[in-house]
């Protein structure tokens, strides 16, 4: 399983100021985030995960310049969150220099706009979804009833994708859920969040899932990126 770096963007710096020597009292704490980016590329890190907050509440890319210094400084993967809601977003993005995206939960309702999506990103495409049930019943759907996540994994596999990142805010993740979901499609499935600790880590492995994102977790020092790899394998 993949432990893949998240750093939450906004006026171009990262929101957590990270310090990676916190713990010895050596280096210096930086908000840049492809610095941030770069160490945890020199550790092993696989895959980059950024989120553009401030993208997420316009509805369109507001943080491509700082995804561009992270791509001009490591040739790692890059995959983008918020403000990424249609095929025009994803060209800016990887335009901007990244490889992969991720279109919010709305996406499902826009059936035309998520195969012109599809047509521009294909495999590179994720869609992101809360499985939370308080989160799906909020949602304003536009369909007599709340669908499970079940259901809307296998509505979004039918019509082409997948990658799936599902994000749980903190909240403990279904596992018996995920492994279902493992099982049932042939899809790369991720978890934002999910995991406090070293064993949550192991949990989400054994339950089959092809990666974690940590963000605030890790940039914080409360889960060391080393020992979260070995937990992972």
């Amino acid at each position: 399983m993949q432990v893949i770096p998240s750093i939450d963007l906004e006026g171009g710096r990262s929101r957590i100021v990270f310090w990676p020597g916190a713990s010895t009292g050596v280096g210096a704490p930086t908000d840049r985030p492809e610095r941030i980016a770069a160490h945890f590329v020199e550790l092993g890190a696989p895959l980059i995960h950024l989120v553009d907050f401030d993208g997420a509440r316009s509805g369109q890319p507001a943080n491509l310049a700082a995804v561009g210094l992270v791509a001009s400084r490591i040739a790692t993967p890059l995959q983008l969150a918020g403000g990424v809601e249609g095929a025009d977003q994803i060209r800016l993005a990887f335009a901007a220099g990244a490889t992969r995206v991720v279109l919010a939960m709305g996406v499902v309702e826009e059936p035309d706009l998520l195969r012109d999506a599809i047509d521009v990103a294909g495999d590179w495409l994720a869609v992101g979804l809360d499985p939370r049930p308080e989160r799906l019943a909020a949602f304003p759907w536009r369909r007599p009833a709340v669908p499970t996540l079940t259901a809307l994994v296998a509505e979004l596999v039918e019509q082409g994708v997948r990658r799936f990142v599902l994000g749980h805010g903190g909240a403990e993740p279904d596992l018996v859920l995920l492994k279902a979901l493992v099982r049932a499609h042939d899809i790369d499935l991720f978890v934002a969040g999910g995991a406090r600790d070293l064993a949550g880590i192991g949990r989400l492995r054994d339950a089959g899932v092809g990666g974690i994102i940590l963000g605030e977790a890790l940039l914080s020092g409360a889960i060391d990126y080393p020992a979260a790899l070995e937990a992972a394998t």
